[in-house]
């Protein structure tokens, strides 16, 4: 009976291994489809553009082909390259990103501060409408600010000294300059209540003891808490940085005509509609059209290489925007 009962007691120590085991490659596999799913859905978009680059126009109408082509050409890379004016307009994209990246992280950093550390009159209600300004469309704000900056005046000085309504700003970097570096810029809410949280939650004592040192205000901001506060600055750099790069919003409203990747992508259809009868030989006029699956495969190309410079950086920069991103707290 013993023995018995010891041979059962193996049997089920045995049955319940083989049963977790199993649930634990079950739940894997469950895990591994999942990921391979999503990945796919996200991924599927530059891997069809991808084909769209280096696919023939003639293998558009073959039916056998799906994604990867039977001709293989660089022409579209090329074509595409050609109507972006793709290298001047890239580093003068780049330029002026990274200075409203510098000129928003700076300002921000230095409001939420300000909102975290220091309490005065209305600080409360100050902080509720910059959270408020997250929440509001942008689309709300196009006309109060396009009319501002066509008529740019600070406190009436400009009326006062040359008798006109006010400056026009529109069509030159100023609009974005201005917000910018006055915390008032593309997304500047987030980044605010992004400083606010990190800096709220350093321990006061880190203050205190510059104060005792001799520290003022400013300076224990730049030397004390800036340096810890990297992850943060990290984070929204990263997010100005990209959201300034894509935005359309902000650059057609005040900079229709500058040389910015965004504003490009966005006539690139009407460009490519352009030149593709120039380049093959065809008659201009209002009766010439494009092969439309031939524009709409320069298009997908023009867009492949837009989105190739974020695409680069997130893959040399992505584990420190995971660790500043964990560090912070964004979450959703």
């Amino acid at each position: 009976m013993p023995q018995s009962m010891k041979q059962n007691e193996m049997f089920l120590y045995r049955f319940n291994k083989a049963r977790n085991r199993a649930t634990d490659w079950a739940w894997k596999l469950l895990v591994y489809v999942l990921v391979t799913g999503i990945s796919f859905v996200i991924l599927y978009p530059l891997i069809r553009r991808i084909s769209m680059a280096v696919k023939a126009p003639v293998d558009i109408y073959n039916p056998t082909i799906y994604m990867v082509p039977v001709h293989f050409t660089l022409d579209n890379i090329k074509q595409a390259l050609d109507i972006l004016n793709y290298w001047p307009m890239l580093g003068n994209t780049i330029v002026f990103v990274t200075v409203m990246t510098v000129l928003q992280a700076a300002s921000c950093a230095l409001a939420g501060y300000g909102f975290a550390r220091f309490v005065f009159p209305g600080s409360n209600i100050l902080f509720m409408l910059v959270v408020l300004t997250i929440m509001v469309p942008m689309n709300t704000l196009m006309v109060p600010m396009y009319l501002h900056f066509r008529s740019f005046d600070v406190l009436g000085a400009v009326g006062l000294f040359s008798g006109k309504d006010g400056i026009n700003l529109l069509n030159t970097y100023w609009p974005s300059i201005i917000t910018s570096a006055l915390a008032n810029g593309l997304k500047s809410g987030l980044y605010i209540y992004i400083f606010r949280q990190f800096f709220k939650g350093l321990p006061k004592e880190i203050e205190e003891a510059a104060l005792i040192d001799g520290a003022g205000a400013y300076g224990t901001f730049l030397r004390i808490m800036m340096p810890n506060a990297v992850p943060a600055l990290m984070t929204v750099m990263l997010f100005a940085f990209v959201w300034q790069y894509n935005d359309t919003f902000y650059a057609s409203l005040f900079m229709s005509d500058s040389a910015l990747m965004s504003i490009k992508v966005a006539s690139l259809p009407a460009d490519t509609n352009q030149y593709l009868p120039g380049l093959l030989g065809l008659a201009t006029g209002a009766e010439t059209r494009a092969d439309p699956n031939h524009v709409a495969m320069i298009v997908d190309t023009g867009i492949l290489l837009a989105i190739a410079p974020l695409v680069l950086m997130y893959l040399f920069v992505q584990r420190y925007f995971v660790e500043s991103v964990e560090r912070t707290g964004v979450v959703g």
